[in-house]
């Protein structure tokens, strides 16, 4: 790096940048390469409306706009990026805009902001900034968008919280021709006024009103600043960081000296080099690898590396052509060359359609796909099929290779010399009887990677009967460390006739071409292998469909199609309000969330949000990557890192190391250590903290961190567990009757295991905190992204040293929790309060989403084995089940999930012998811990595989058997508890009817008898949710009201603000109780000062326990102004609180509820576990490639009971966000941890984040998705007759995983298969196509391999 620069390099003195954002000019004479958008957005310019969701460009949080103006068009193009990928050197002479740019609270909003607010599309908030920008930059490149563009916008954009169906509504408003489609409940459009096809639902009335949402004036957008447009020629630029230089060569000499002097050196030690476009694996591989680039050089500005030049033969691409540039150009050629030629862009297009996100495609380049070398690139195979060629230089060469079997080397290796450039790609015409298809298959439809494509070429010679092969080209990702051709499949079946027997014959070849180990990396061999064949099969079949005079048949028809999807449309019901009503009373109306303007604008402040502060550190963990061993620490290389303070560990506690979770009566669950003493016993155990000037430094310094390990024996698995018999002390029982003799006098007996997985919270927010010493008396002030302020509190204080008093726990919002940060954040925050006290200085510490997931524990995984008893007519007569979960490291919340599981397996069935027992397994990974739901959903899983498989034992349709064993009011459950109000026989038929299930299974059935390939299923399923806090103790609220004297109230509450709308219903509660308009009424934040000894957010207990702690402050204070109202009425709020104040009358109050009636004795059997049961049903139907194991959700219908709703909008959110989340926990969401290997210790966690990690996106929810909140169900024992609704719909989505099965099922009935088959949770693509039994599965699967070594297991 010391080499003389060549004179076509930069002068001495261009090294720095400018740009603008938002509008104003920006200049940084020396930004350090290393250095992304995101950073210098949040840290130098304090613009942290862009979040940090996950740092490799997966969630979308981080999405901004960037515009540049381009002279040859003289147009400005916008595109949506990733600044957390974004090197800062990147954006030189580009403007960038923020959410803040466009629109704020305090000036104007922009309708992108409006919209998503009040459209009720933003819960916790922190995705919210990313969404406006996505639609932000769509509506400035089209102002009238269809709703496909709107909501293939989306795909870089993840969202924990909604549902996804109010964001995509909301923006909907923004397309051409928008109409409600009859959604307001007249069946009539809000703006045309004829009737609709959709018939209204009953009770049904508008979420939103759209005709009042801010206009979009295109005309009123910023203009693109007119100093970048009259900038000039670009100017090479060579940027000298602290650790990385960056080169920005202007021509392909420039580019070629460069690379001539800085190759491409895969030996370590030798100075590394790259080329890079959007650094979205560059980026990836620096953060999360730590990989370090010495040198970057980004050819940006290289002419000959962006053309795009339609040639007689073909198409030229530069190898710096964007994904998105390439598709439009591919798409415009589409319209205007002859269909033959363009086949090949038909099949590009297609894998483009799902590579990535927008952001992603917008950045990324063609050249840096192909060179990454990735075996499963999307477009390789494809590219390489058909015979694309590479166009190479280097410092006085040129030469052209072609893109096949010998291009790859090795794992990211290609034939590239390491002095040479890739310039263009030629991509060739199909001839006339040429085809060409590509096929991928990847966890999660929308932004995956794949598992297994392909893409396949054949030209064909016309004869008769059948065309003959002449060429073929089969090449495959995921196959292999490289894309491999089939290169034995492709000779032979060259010059055969594309028929039957060429078929087989290529069939039975294929597994020879694409061999796999049983612990092949990436694991899934089985269907992998069952995907290889099933694609040619596919390709068969779509060639033979293209050149055949006779159409295929039908049954085989729909296999040919590629997927498509229509826009998402939903209906919504619920109660309206009586007409009586104040017009000020806000409770049971859709009320738009309090902070959703301030989200939707960025303004809404989350935790490291937080201004910094003078002499404010970083902190940054050492986590164990071994799961049990003894540990030497040396920190002295991470100590000698200039910028390094400290390093903080077991030493340095002053008080207790030893910690845990929960409070309880019995003492405390304290079997956690603060910091490891000598051992590590899970993986992601905090064994020490590294506290620096900067983020990245402390980082860094953490990686410097030398811990030397002495392995010893682990447990990872339940099995592991059951084996070594490893579990907590404590065995739940539930018994009921005589469950022996009702087993052994049963017509009909059934026995097996069910396995239900894990599921990570993945709350956008990873946890953060900062912790701040007072300077006296030992206080420290922690303000956390927490659902457990308390805890937070008490714990830190024990580690201290010091009394709970002098330690403030405060939060203003979560941004999104779901049980996660129950507990599950006080060993970050008891570790950074250490940290702080240590070096006397404020300490802030944001996980990264890679540390985050593999430290913070996640839902129980269950293993359930059972014994049931039934009759002919399908009544349950016995039931005998032992539970299973694995608990992790500690007990946590471990017993409490269980305690709930135990109680909730019955679901909403009278099981009259049961015997249910329960057990929590202790094994070496971080504590698994509290999730919505909390046990009940994989619990009653099992109760509903049951179900299932009664009624498949005797031919019965499963909705019969399951009403059959329904609940009626006052049956008792098998935990003593009557059953009052039981809705659940009214809430099923009420959904029979209005989901049509009976019309649509017989629909359903003929379009599987119509079908080989593809199977619909259809299933309804029931729930009941016990509400309360397992451990009576926390069933308890407190509040705090002060009313100032000009009339104004402030409310604090002791539950935390993460998404799920408590303040908006508490500011509800207190408008209606004291007769104010809810403007009047503010919630500030929630800390431990105000509000001491307040239980943990969740539950979904707190609108419960505050509201009616809020309405005792209301009913006190209405008390004490009684007076003064009954002597002047008419005077009105402000004058009674002025004549009170006056009279030295207190105007603060303080409120507490205790629920009554919680007693439950787990030795005696006897008393009530739960104030209520909240009650509901789903019916899903869901469409099948039998193939691949793909589907999509085609309708859902979701009805649940809420009480009266205290706000619909919101309530109807909530039960969106919880049937995604159950979406997720029960099809897409796999913990995957690996068997082990000499790289990885057995039970390494391999999914860290969103690129191994799939949550649902946009385009997995229902096609068709209507909820409705039954009516006319008041709940006595909640405030104002509500019910809870943050855990209770999750198990609708269940009824997504059952209708699969259904699919399932009728595939296997197509093979002759029939009866009971087993489907472990979740129902991911591999095990839907493998339970799918056929030839292709058949032949993948060998018995031979069954024992062999895995690459995953099965926690």
């Amino acid at each position: 790096m010391a080499q003389k620069r060549s004179e076509e390099l930069p002068v001495a003195g261009d090294t720095g940048i400018l740009f603008y954002v938002n509008g104003k000019e920006v200049c940084v004479k020396s930004p350090d390469p290393e250095m992304t958008l995101l950073y210098f957005l949040r840290n130098e310019l304090r613009l942290t409306g862009t979040k940090l969701g996950c740092g490799e460009g997966g969630c979308g949080a981080c999405t901004v706009m960037v515009s540049h103006y381009d002279p040859a068009s003289d147009k400005v193009q916008h595109h949506a990026v990733n600044a957390c990928l974004a090197p800062l050197c990147t954006v030189d002479s580009l403007a960038v805009t923020t959410v803040e740019g466009i629109g704020s609270t305090k000036t104007t909003l922009h309708p992108c902001q409006e919209r998503i607010a009040r459209a009720h599309g933003s819960q916790c908030g922190f995705c919210t900034p990313g969404f406006v920008m996505s639609m932000y930059t769509l509506i400035r490149n089209n102002p009238n968008p269809t709703e496909e563009e709107i909501e293939n916008a989306f795909d870089g954009n993840l969202c924990r919280c909604t549902g996804y169906r109010a964001i995509l509504e909301g923006y909907k408003t923004f397309s051409k021709g928008y109409c409600c489609k009859g959604a307001t409940g007249s069946g009539k459009c809000c703006q045309k006024g004829p009737e609709t096809s959709r018939e209204p639902i009953e009770g049904s009335s508008v979420l939103f009103d759209a005709s009042k949402f801010i206009p979009l004036d295109p005309t009123q957008e910023p203009i693109f600043p007119a100093a970048l447009k009259l900038k000039g020629s670009p100017k090479p630029l060579l940027i000298r960081g602290p650790r990385v230089q960056w080169y920005r060569p202007i021509t392909l000499q420039q580019l070629l000296d460069l690379r001539d002097r800085f190759p491409q050196h895969s030996e370590q030690g030798k100075p590394q080099c790259r080329i890079l476009s959007g650094n979205t694996e560059i980026g990836v591989e620096v953060k999360f690898r730590g990989a370090l680039y010495e040198v970057l050089i980004y050819p940006s500005h290289v002419p000959e590396l962006h053309v795009l030049e339609l040639q007689e033969e073909g198409l030229l691409v530069g190898a710096a052509v964007s994904l998105t540039r390439l598709a439009a150009k591919l798409k415009d050629l589409q319209q205007t060359l002859p269909e033959y030629q363009t086949r090949v862009f038909t099949a590009l297009l297609e894998m483009l359609r799902w590579f990535g996100g927008q952001q992603i495609r917008n950045v990324a380049s063609i050249g840096g796909n192909i060179i990454n070398a990735s075996p499963i690139s999307d477009l390789n195979p494809t590219l390489m099929a058909v015979g694309t060629k590479l166009n190479l230089a280097s410092k006085g060469s040129k030469r052209t290779l072609d893109m096949d079997s010998s291009f790859f080397l090795g794992y990211k290796q290609t034939a590239l010399q390491s002095n040479e450039v890739l310039v263009s790609i030629f991509i060739p015409f199909t001839r006339k009887d040429e085809y060409v298809h590509s096929y991928k298959q990847a966890r999660r439809r929308q932004d995956d990677i794949a598992i297994v494509n392909a893409g396949m070429r054949v030209l064909l010679e016309p004869s008769s009967p059948h065309c003959i092969v002449r060429e073929c080209s089969l090449c495959y990702g995921g196959m292999s460390y490289i894309t491999v051709m089939a290169k034995k499949t492709q000779q032979a079946i060259v010059g055969k006739p594309w028929c039957e027997p060429t078929l087989t014959e290529a069939l039975q070849l294929l597994p020879e071409d694409l061999p796999l180990a049983p612990d092949a990396p990436g694991g899934m061999v089985e269907y992998r292998k069952s995907l290889a064949t099933s694609f040619f099969f596919k390709f068969y079949l779509s060639v033979l469909s293209q050149v055949s005079a006779e159409p295929l048949p039908l049954e085989l028809e729909s296999i040919t199609k590629p997927f498509s999807r229509e826009p998402v449309q939903s209906t919504q019901g619920f109660q309206r309000v009586s007409g009586d009503q104040s017009d000020i009373d806000v409770v049971g109306r859709p009320v738009m969330h309090l902070s959703a303007l301030k989200q939707a604008t960025g303004e809404a402040r989350f935790t490291d949000d937080i201004p910094l502060t003078k002499g404010e550190l970083y902190a940054a963990l050492v986590l164990s990557s071994h799961a049990h061993a003894r540990i030497t620490v040396d920190a002295s290389q991470a100590l000698e890192m200039e910028g390094v303070k400290d390093f903080v560990s077991v030493d340095d506690v002053p008080g207790s190391n030893i910690t845990g979770g929960l409070l309880s009566l019995q003492g405390t669950a304290l079997d956690e250590q603060v910091f490891a003493d000598g051992t590590v016993t899970h993986f992601g155990q905090v064994i020490g903290v590294v506290v620096a000037e900067s983020q990245s430094l402390a980082q860094r310094a953490a990686q410097a961190v030398q811990v030397t390990y002495q392995d010893l024996p682990s447990v990872i698995t339940i099995q592991d567990a059951i084996a070594a018999k490893q579990f907590f002390p404590t065995v739940r029982t539930i018994s009921q009757g005589d469950v022996d003799s009702a087993l052994a006098s049963a017509e009909h007996l059934l026995e097996g295991e069910i396995a239900v997985g894990g599921q990570d919270h993945f709350y956008l927010e990873t946890i953060a905190c900062i912790a701040t010493p007072k300077g006296e008396d030992g206080e420290m002030e922690i303000e956390a992204s927490t659902q457990g302020l308390a805890g937070t509190q008490t714990m830190a204080a024990r580690a201290l040293g010091v009394p709970d008093n002098r330690v403030v726990a405060k939060t203003k919002r979560i941004g999104g929790g779901f049980g996660g940060k129950e507990t599950r954040t006080f060993y970050v925050t008891t570790a950074i309060a250490v940290a702080a006290h240590k070096v006397q200085a404020p300490v802030r510490i944001m996980l990264d989403r890679n540390e985050n997931m593999m430290s913070s524990g996640g839902r129980h995984p269950f293993l359930a084995k059972y014994k049931i008893g039934f009759t002919s007519e399908g009544r349950v007569t016995g039931l005998d089940l032992q539970l299973y979960s694995n608990g992790g490291i500690s007990l946590d919340l471990s017993q409490g999930v269980m305690d709930r599981a135990v109680t909730h397996v019955d679901n909403v069935y009278n099981l009259p012998d049961v015997c249910i027992t329960g057990q929590v397994c202790r094994t070496n990974i971080p504590s698994n811990t509290a999730f919505r739901g909390f046990g009940a959903p994989q619990a009653m899983l099992v109760c509903e595989h049951l179900m299932e498989n009664v009624a498949t034992t005797l031919k019965l349709p499963p909705e019969k058997v399951r009403a059959l064993n329904f609940y009626r009011d006052g049956d008792i459950t098998p935990f003593a508890q009557a059953m009052p109000q039981c809705h659940i026989r009214r809430c099923w038929q009420e959904l029979i009817n209005r989901s049509q299930y009976d019309e649509r299974r017989m629909k359903t059935d003929s379009f599987n008898k119509s079908n080989l390939w593809k199977k619909r299923g259809l299933a309804i399923i029931p729930t009941k949710y016990g509400v309360a806090f397992g451990r009576p103790f926390l069933n308890k609220g407190g509040a705090l009201l002060h009313v100032y004297t000009d009339g104004s109230v402030l409310l604090t509450h002791g539950g935390m603000e993460m998404g799920q709308g408590l303040h908006t219903k508490m500011v509800q509660v207190c408008a209606r109780c004291l007769g104010l308009p809810p403007e009047r009424v503010h919630i500030m934040e929630t800390s431990t000062d105000t509000i001491p000894n307040a239980s943990p957010t969740a539950a979904s207990s707190s609108t419960d326990l505050y509201g009616m702690a809020v309405k005792d402050c209301c009913d006190q204070l209405l008390e004490r102004l009684k007076p003064y109202m009954a002597a002047d009425p008419k005077a009105g709020w402000e004058e009674w609180v002025k004549r009170a104040y006056y009279d030295r009358v207190n105007l603060s109050v303080q409120g507490f509820y205790r629920t009554p009636g919680l007693d439950f004795s787990w030795t005696t059997g006897t008393g009530r576990s739960y104030d209520y049961f909240s009650y509901g049903a789903s019916c899903s139907e869901v469409e099948v490639d039998t193939l691949t194991g793909d589907f999509n959700v085609l309708r859902s219908d979701l009805l649940m009971d809420v009480g009266d709703s205290l706000n619909p909008a919101i309530d109807i959110g909530q039960v969106e966000g919880a049937f995604t989340q159950g979406l997720g926990l029960f099809t897409l969401e796999q913990c995957v941890r690996l068997e082990g290997s000499q790289q990885t210790q057995r039970g390494h966690l391999f999914t860290t984040g969103p690129g191994t990690y799939k949550i649902p996106s946009s385009s997995d929810v229902p096609v068709e998705l209507n909820v409705s909140l039954m009516d006319r169900t008041p709940n006595p024992r909640a405030i104002f007759s509500s019910k809870a609704v943050g855990e209770p719909p999750l198990f609708l989505a269940a009824s997504v995983f059952f209708a699969i099965k259904d699919a399932i099922a009728a595939a296997r009935a197509g093979q002759g298969l029939t009866g009971v088959f087993k489907l472990d949770s979740p129902a991911t693509c591999e095990r839907i196509r493998m339970a799918c039994v056929d030839q292709f599965t058949k032949q993948a699967c060998h018995p031979s391999d069954g024992d062999a070594k895995k690459w995953t297991i099965d926690v």
